[in-house]
């Protein structure tokens, strides 16, 4: 078994405001994710206090980047995986997320796009792909549907609205290496039957040797 990528929060606790350096607790993260085999190391949310005015987080960047070079002398990416505030949440003209992407160099931070998170912002995925080669290495592959409460929810691939296959698609022509499918909600089927399902849909759509 392997284990490309994990979650690693990036947060307050890891920076030393005194000597504005990533400390060792972060140091102690990275050298546990060389250890087991990772290739990429994800953070998968962007503390409040980072994201107040555009200018801080314009700051906050450059501790990403800190954080892909430490990363990078361990032997792999460090990234950023999106839930769904950094398409709603806009400082000064820009999104959240066109900040990060806009303040990250390429070379060292990596993005993880979860392509199910932002669909009910009414955020284009295809375009923030299209329009960004090269900066999504890992997807979240999700499908999503309006369920009776009027809210979106994920669902089997292929049964709702989220163009999966298409953003696959471009994605892996772009370099995208690794998709992670995931289904949070399962309308009433067993978890391990929507899982079956999904990965017969994947492997309809050819995508079968990309999977986590």
């Amino acid at each position: 078994m392997s284990m490309p990528s994990g979650h690693t929060v990036l947060g307050p606790q890891h920076w030393d405001a005194n000597r504005k350096v990533l400390n060792d607790q972060w140091k102690y993260l990275v050298d546990d994710a060389a250890t087991a085999g990772q290739e990429l190391v994800i953070s998968p949310w962007l503390d409040v206090s980072y994201r107040q005015s555009a200018d801080g987080l314009k700051k906050y960047m450059a501790v990403f980047n800190d954080a892909g070079k430490i990363c990078a002398a361990a032997g792999m990416r460090f990234g950023y995986h999106n839930h769904n505030f950094e398409f709603t949440q806009k400082l000064g003209d820009q999104t959240v997320y066109q900040i990060i992407l806009d303040n990250t160099d390429p070379a060292l931070v990596v993005q993880q796009l979860d392509i199910g998170n932002l669909y009910e912002t009414g955020a284009d995925a295809y375009a923030i792909v299209k329009n960004n080669p090269g900066r999504f290495v890992s997807l979240h592959v999700k499908d999503e549907l309006l369920n009776a409460a009027g809210k979106y929810e994920s669902t089997v691939l292929g049964q709702g609205v989220q163009k999966a296959r298409e953003i696959t698609q471009l994605a892996l022509k772009q370099g995208a290496r690794h998709l992670i499918i995931e289904q949070e909600a399962y309308q009433g089927k067993a978890p391990l039957v929507c899982a079956k399902e999904n990965l017969a849909q994947m492997a309809k759509w050819k995508f079968k040797n990309e999977i986590l």
